[in-house]
């Protein structure tokens, strides 16, 4: 057998159907978007599913779940590359070599699956408009970048099952930029387009808290330097 066919044989993506290769490619641009050297990461889950994750530059990690399976089981690759092989040929391929190996390129694990409660749904649209503030507020300003400050400001508080948590800018701007709620791109300008009935779910551990939209979720690790607090 040649090198190649063996290098495929070990190392191979398979998605469930061309609908899940197209909500993986728009995962990846939008990763490659804000970094254009971004590497996800792609792990089996133990309920069958694919899970994808990215870092977004806001020290939030960013996720998807589709159907598929890959090889190896936990695997990093670069994110554009992955979304040429996906979107190679006549239409959205289902079966690709998901490219070289890039697991040096990641450090630190990745927020479990399951063990959060769910806190409370927040209107799509004011997550949103939060979001599109901070964006004002950054030119205003001239920064290269929203400032560290801006970053860390807990811009809402929210309450459910015993518990309370603030959510940081972070990982408002991070949910924006990944374009997870349906009529929010990065460059929306009026949040009247959206679905006032679109909701984002916010959900917790003791360790993580997550940000779920129809398009993907949002993770940012409890404590430590990012300093999500107990309200």
């Amino acid at each position: 057998m040649s090198d190649d066919r063996i290098r495929h044989a070990e190392r191979l993506l398979t998605l469930a159907g061309p609908d899940d290769s197209v909500d993986l490619a728009a995962f990846l641009a939008r990763a490659a978007r804000l970094d254009e050297a971004a590497v996800v990461r792609l792990r089996r889950r133990g309920d069958g599913l694919l899970g994808i994750w990215t870092r977004t530059g806001f020290e939030v990690l960013a996720g998807r779940v589709v159907r598929g399976t890959v090889a190896p089981a936990d695997t990093c690759v670069a994110a554009e590359s992955l979304r040429a092989a996906l979107l190679a040929g006549s239409g959205p391929r289902t079966e690709v070599d998901p490219g070289w190996a890039m697991d040096s390129a990641w450090r630190g694990a990745l927020p479990p699956d399951d063990g959060y409660v769910h806190v409370d749904d927040v209107p799509a649209r004011i997550l949103v408009e939060l979001a599109q503030r901070g964006v004002a507020l950054t030119r205003e300003h001239g920064a290269q970048g929203p400032p560290a400050s801006l970053l860390a400001q807990e811009v809402l508080e929210v309450s459910g099952a015993g518990t309370t948590v603030g959510v940081p800018m972070r990982m408002v701007f991070a949910l924006g930029a990944m374009g997870f709620v349906p009529g929010a791109g990065r460059d929306t300008v009026d949040s009247a387009g959206i679905d006032p009935t679109e909701v984002v779910r916010v959900r917790a551990s003791a360790t993580w808290m997550r940000l779920d939209a129809r398009f993907g979720s949002v993770y940012l690790r409890r404590g430590g330097g990012l300093g999500l607090s107990v309200l």
